[in-house]
């Protein structure tokens, strides 16, 4: 690495360490400090800190991967969670902010009652913290391990007395972390490579995250979003200028896969945004995309998004936070990202040669590739800071967030108060909750040496979250669900992942999917069915407490409250959630179109007409959904703690 990249890197590094110091004593007070900021975060801070996490280290190769392989029509599989964003910011952010807790796992005892909420929260904190949370942070470790490869080079730095024994010990546990097969010679060099890369990186997240709570994390995470899109912003010019400008982008994309590109992708198909061009789109397909914001594990925001809505000092400002992320998230950064993806595609053209199961991997580390190749001292510097802010951001969310279910739901509901019976003191809790950070990353770091790719475990994440969708939503909405219903939504979630991934392949991942959500969500609304609702006077507390929108009204009238206006609240609040993704989608469709060259439908007679009708439709839309959502009066004050 050249000096003047080095220094930048130590120079992001500094900054992250003095974050931590300087909100350590605020976070050390209690949990709601430490996980929580206080309650006290403005919603374009949070937003931020939310789009920080989700640019993640990872994401970029997925990206350029998805590109490769589906065209960019497979990117809807991403981009249409930006509906879930909207669907917490307009319905349910000020909910979960009423609501008080420290963990969506919490939420379950304030929502229901008896044992089976007991339960329920108990399953959910191992669940999420232990198993959800982890496979998500074990592929950003995984992206990590492929970004530090080619520029942190510990063989040619370092003696060999402290180089040797590392790779000594990698090798014994037979566990590559680098690509290439164990017959490969090198690969041992470069796990070794990896493996000290990854402790080093590790060990200044853990310590400025652990050390300032969510007060560091959020101060470091608008910093790194800064640089994370610098950094981006400089890739994306060079490698468009490479490859010839926008302008040769279409040409060259035709030019080099006339003969098809992998898996037999032709060339509109690579470049298409809708599905009249796009790659194998059948009905089930498009079934999926429809469906997908909605079947997924945090189709309510449920886990570090409600983290960060929890925090917010007001419901207008949870209700920003969501929509400053969504826009950062689905918009900017995917106007970034396509273009590069784009080019770094003809630029460094797949060996026709790779064996299937290879392509995927092959392309994701295709980004860092054209990071060594392309980019000039400084410049390279920059990016590689980029990458290591992009990964500590999500790497922080992460850990904190599953630091809190340890900590507030298994250790301080079930150890402390259920079977020791005492109540621990906050700096106790505290303590605890950085020791369980430490545990949340050695178990993903033991999940990531069994990855092949991104890919893989992101589609092994939403299969196993794709039966909790509707019920978490559901939930929020109507009365009548109880503890049951989402008992038998993960159990049946856990039980029927693991048959689909034997009984169907991964190119079958829609279908299988769809199946899972259908199978979870019947298991719940039969288990609404056979059992009783909560007790009447939890559903009444709940509900004065939250003020939850849709059909609560004989638990309002029970309350004392007229419960008329929760389903025209809902509708208001569903509408403004509609006509804001139909602005979000209009510009990055008609932007997007216009930066990569891709064709309009066949049933539009020109491309300009195409992009100006979305770009006029997007802007026209966007006092509608303003006025919808925030045409009322919002909630300012602090949140009701939990009891």
């Amino acid at each position: 690495m050249h000096p003047v990249d080095a220094l930048i890197v130590l120079a992001f590094v500094a900054y992250a360490v003095s974050a931590g110091v300087r909100h350590r004593r605020q976070a050390s007070k209690n949990l709601d400090e430490y996980f929580l900021a206080g309650r006290s975060l403005p919603g374009w801070k949070a937003g931020l800190s939310m789009a920080a996490t989700q640019f993640a280290a990872d994401t970029p190769l997925l990206v350029t991967g998805l590109i490769a392989t589906a065209g960019i029509f497979g990117l809807w599989q991403l981009w249409i969670f930006g509906v879930t964003f909207l669907l917490l910011g307009f319905v349910l952010a000020g909910a979960w902010r009423r609501a008080g807790v420290v963990t969506d796992a919490e939420l379950t005892e304030v929502r229901y009652g008896g044992r089976p909420a007991a339960v329920l929260r108990c399953v959910k904190a191992l669940y999420f913290g232990a198993v959800i949370n982890c496979i998500a942070l074990a592929w950003v470790l995984f992206a990590a391990a492929k970004i530090a490869e080619p520029f942190l080079l510990w063989n040619a730095w370092l003696p060999a007395g402290l180089f040797q024994p590392v790779a000594a010990a990698v090798e014994a546990v037979g566990t590559p972390l680098a690509i290439g097969g164990v017959d490969d010679p090198e690969v041992w060099i470069r796990t070794a490579n990896n493996f000290l890369s990854l402790i080093l990186i590790l060990a200044v997240v853990a310590f400025y995250s652990a050390t300032g709570g969510l007060r560091g994390v959020v101060a470091t995470d608008i910093g790194q979003i800064v640089v994370m899109g610098a950094g981006t912003a400089a890739f994306t010019a060079f490698v468009v200028a490479e490859a010839g400008g926008l302008g040769a982008l279409p040409g060259r994309v035709q030019e080099t896969f006339a003969a098809g590109g992998p898996g037999g992708i032709r060339p509109d198909e690579i470049l298409a945004f809708t599905p009249g061009h796009g790659k194998d789109v059948t009905m089930t397909v498009l079934s999926l995309l429809g469906l997908l914001w909605l079947i997924n594990s945090v189709s309510d925001g449920s886990g570090y998004l409600a983290q960060r809505s929890m925090a917010c000092r007001s419901d207008r400002d949870a209700k920003t936070a969501a929509v400053v992320f969504t826009y950062a998230q689905v918009l900017v950064r995917s106007l970034l990202w396509l273009p590069l993806g784009v080019g770094l595609l003809v630029l460094f053209p797949p060996d026709p040669g790779l064996a299937p199961e290879l392509v995927q991997a092959d392309r994701e580390a295709s980004y860092v590739r054209g990071m060594a190749a392309l980019l000039p001292v400084g410049v390279r510097g920059l990016m590689l800071t980029g990458m290591l802010a992009a990964l500590a951001s999500t790497v922080d969310t992460h850990l904190n967030w599953g630091a809190s279910y340890w900590t507030n739901d298994i250790y301080k509901r079930f150890i402390c108060q259920g079977w020791l019976g005492t109540e621990p003191s906050g700096r106790a809790l505290v303590w605890v909750a950085r020791a369980a950070g430490v545990l949340t990353l050695v178990i993903a770091l033991g999940i990531m040496t069994r990855l092949t790719s991104i890919n893989q475990a992101w589609q092994i994440n939403l299969l196993f979250g794709a039966g909790l969708g509707v019920v978490l939503v559901l939930r929020w909405v109507w009365w009548r669900m109880n503890a049951w219903a989402e008992i038998a939504a993960m159990v049946v979630s856990c039980g029927v992942a693991p048959l689909l991934i034997f009984f169907f392949d991964d190119a079958q991942q829609p279908l299988r999917l769809l199946l899972a959500a259908a199978a979870a969500t019947a298991a719940a609304l039969a288990a609404v069915r056979l059992t009783a609702a909560e007790e009447r006077s939890r559903l009444v507390t709940f509900y004065r407490r939250v003020r939850p929108v849709g059909f609560w009204g004989p638990v309002a009238r029970a309350g004392g409250d007229g419960g008329e206006d929760g389903a025209r609240r809902l509708g208001r609040a569903a509408a403004a959630m509609v006509s804001c993704a139909a602005t979000l989608f209009c510009l990055l469709v008609g932007l997007g179109t216009w930066l990569v060259g891709s064709p309009a439908p066949d049933w539009v007679p020109a491309r300009p007409l195409w992009i100006g009708g979305l770009l006029a439709a997007g802007l026209a839309l966007c006092p509608v959904w303003y006025r919808l959502g925030y045409g009322t009066r919002s909630e300012a004050g602090p949140a009701r703690p939990a009891p």
